[in-house]
């Protein structure tokens, strides 16, 4: 989306159908932060909406059109059927409805984001992402699918221009981010209720790639298959942005070596085009792990970050 809805959030109020899952309430966080009146409602209650009330969200539970008032904006879950009351009296009354991930593109509008995708890893990757980039004086915005255990929540809306987000390729949806930049982990067969076969799947990251700003960069691992098919494919087509790659393959921009891993750790040399940067050390084990570290890091160098400082925030 690039035409944007609202223009002044603290003028805004913003309603949610759905809105206890953690994607919603994420959503939901960041607008309320942003001033927005915020409403909401779900079939149960929890700890998220307590969280959501203390920011001053109105919250409903169970649905009905009672609920609904007149805002501004109203926004689903993907798991709201279109004969909801709440939906029906929002069409009725001309309301703007969106999607999840449309709404999270409508925050992302004139941020410097990155859209962190793949089948594999990418709730850990934007997480140390973003951890790392605190550690170095940043306070990004930020959207993830679990809690950051540095800041205690799932989303935040940051001091600063940069937004993380997860992206989640399940349905194809994250094609509305627009991102200056991503990190695709890895791609493989997954979601088959959408996507039947490996090539619908590397369409949809074709598609992907293809929403990236110009002059915005793309972050892939060279270990994987699919990643590669996907480098070669954006290449081809000429994309105006920049490519940069990890991994343990001795031809990635940031290598990793000189791996070893404990029962609760794991380490690895980092060299980026070459130069030998630092050793990383992880709190955490396994190989998937260093390369999911080194794609943040990695990303967090195209944000014009200090690596070093960058590996003690991952550390």
């Amino acid at each position: 989306m690039s035409t944007q809805i609202i223009r002044d959030w603290s003028r805004a109020q913003v309603h949610f159908v759905g809105i206890g899952g953690s994607g919603m309430s994420g959503i939901a966080r960041i607008m309320a932060s942003r001033g927005a009146q915020v409403s909401g409602s779900d079939l149960n209650d929890s700890s998220t909406l307590n969280g959501l009330r203390s920011l001053g969200a109105k919250i409903y539970i169970g649905h009905s059109l009672d609920n609904l008032g007149s805002p501004d904006l109203v926004i689903k879950s993907s798991a709201i059927p279109a004969n909801n009351p709440e939906l029906e009296e929002a069409h009725k009354k001309g309301i703007t409805v969106l999607e999840r991930a449309a709404a999270l593109a409508e925050l992302m509008i004139g941020t410097r984001s990155v859209a962190v995708a793949g089948t594999h890893g990418k709730t850990t990757t934007t997480s140390m992402l973003t951890v790392a980039l605190q550690h170095v004086g940043l306070d990004p915005s930020f959207a993830i699918g679990a809690t950051v255990s540095n800041s205690g929540t799932n989303a935040h809306q940051g001091s600063g221009n940069t937004f993380i987000v997860e992206a989640d390729e399940s349905d194809g949806s994250f094609t509305a981010y627009k991102p200056l930049g991503a990190i695709i982990t890895n791609i493989e067969l997954d979601h088959v209720d959408n996507f039947a076969t490996l090539a619908q799947i590397d369409q949809i990251f074709d598609d992907f790639a293809a929403t990236i700003r110009a002059e915005g960069f793309l972050v892939l691992c060279s270990d994987d298959p699919g990643a590669l098919r996907l480098m070669a494919r954006v290449k081809e087509k000429n994309l105006p942005i920049s490519i940069t790659t990890y991994g343990i393959d001795s031809q990635a921009d940031l290598r990793l070596d000189r791996i070893h891993l404990q029962p609760k750790s794991a380490e690895a040399r980092v060299s980026y085009k070459g130069r030998v940067l630092a050793v990383m050390e992880l709190a955490i084990t396994g190989r998937h792990n260093l390369l999911n570290a080194a794609a943040a890091l990695l990303a967090g160098l195209e944000l014009g970050a200090n690596a070093n400082d960058l590996i003690k925030g991952l550390s």
